[in-house]
């Protein structure tokens, strides 16, 4: 249990308290149920939420300078890469810490309908996702995280399974401006065009990996590269990747590491150019520019806590460190 830094207030004038949260998209069922709970609680408190991947959730600050007291992205790393960097105004960092939240797994989502499901399984899904008329989706890697994480499971497959151009195939045949693939040995590097324009019918690309969905479901893609959990929330099929390559685990933390996604843009500043396979581990943080600082540490204190329960169809709890996000 993470003891409750601060207690939440209200103003003078009896007003509630808003309190803005910047959650990654994979963590909007969860966010609906814990801001729920958490203003019955407080009800002296609006929590109001504004989910984005998790890219786009730091820009909205570093980037941006909009106004948020609490974020958690679905990468910690992507914390101190684009937040312990100095503030415009000159007063410190975006963020001096954060805590580990969560985990959760890479998984290839479909649905009945989706060509080929009667006979995709954990064994052919390579073969079936390289068919010439089949549609697989990606979110945008330079705004998500499972972008890049889904671009990984390709790379980390081909040395898995020992088969050549599944990347090229599925994704750089699919692209208007051909990502440049550097290999060396049992590592890859991938350096990505500046804009992830699709050319061909086989890929299609959103902003976020919950923005796959509603195609998925209307028929428009037929594969999805998501999270266990969304997959599971939203009630569809799934394809479950052995732990070598679904990012889940820390016991391959070395064989994630092969692989890098060279996101290659440079129109925000903030933006950490090199993402390196890593086991997934959400994380979160109280901006330093947040103008309630003190709730905002007091409901990530719950969120805490609200994730290491443990619920179904939510990311696998991550055991907290007894700390606070004190500023």
């Amino acid at each position: 249990m993470v003891t409750l830094v601060l207690a939440a207030g209200c103003s003078d004038t009896g007003e509630k308290t808003v309190v803005n949260v910047l959650p990654a998209g994979s963590l909007l069922g969860p966010m609906e149920t814990m801001e729920a709970e958490y203003e019955a609680l407080h009800p002296d408190i609006d929590i109001r939420s504004e989910g984005h991947g998790s890219i786009q959730c730091i820009r909205q600050v570093t980037d941006l300078h909009r106004d948020f007291d609490v974020i958690i992205v679905a990468d910690e790393s992507l914390i101190p890469d684009m937040m312990y960097i100095p503030r415009e105004d000159g007063n410190g960092t975006y963020a001096t810490s954060y805590i580990p939240v969560a985990r959760n797994e890479m998984v290839i989502a479909y649905t009945s309908q989706s060509r080929y499901a009667d006979e995709c399984t954990e064994e052919n899904w390579v073969e079936i996702l390289r068919r010439p008329d089949v549609r697989t989706g990606i979110s945008n890697p330079m705004l998500d995280a499972a972008g890049y994480r889904g671009l990984m499971v390709l790379l980390l497959a081909e040395e898995y399974y020992g088969t050549d151009g599944i990347f090229d195939t599925i994704v750089t045949r699919n692209l208007a401006d051909e990502p440049v693939v550097v290999r060396n040995g049992t590592t890859t590097e991938v350096v990505l065009p500046e804009m992830m324009k699709t050319s061909g019918p086989g890929l299609v690309i959103r902003d976020g990996s919950v923005y796959l969905l509603s195609l998925l479901e209307a028929g428009g893609i037929d594969y999805a590269f998501e999270y266990r959990s969304v997959a599971e929330e939203h009630g569809l099929k799934y394809i479950s990747l052995p732990a070598e390559i679904d990012l889940s685990s820390p016991a391959y933390a070395d064989k994630y590491d092969d692989v890098t996604v060279n996101l290659g843009y440079q129109r925000f500043t903030s933006i950490g150019s090199e993402r390196t396979g890593r086991p997934i581990v959400y994380g979160i943080t109280v901006p330093t520019t947040a103008s309630h600082p003190e709730a905002g540490e007091d409901f990530a204190a719950f969120v805490i806590d609200s994730m290491a329960a443990g619920y179904d169809t939510w990311p696998r709890p991550y055991t907290p460190p007894s700390v606070s996000l004190s500023q």
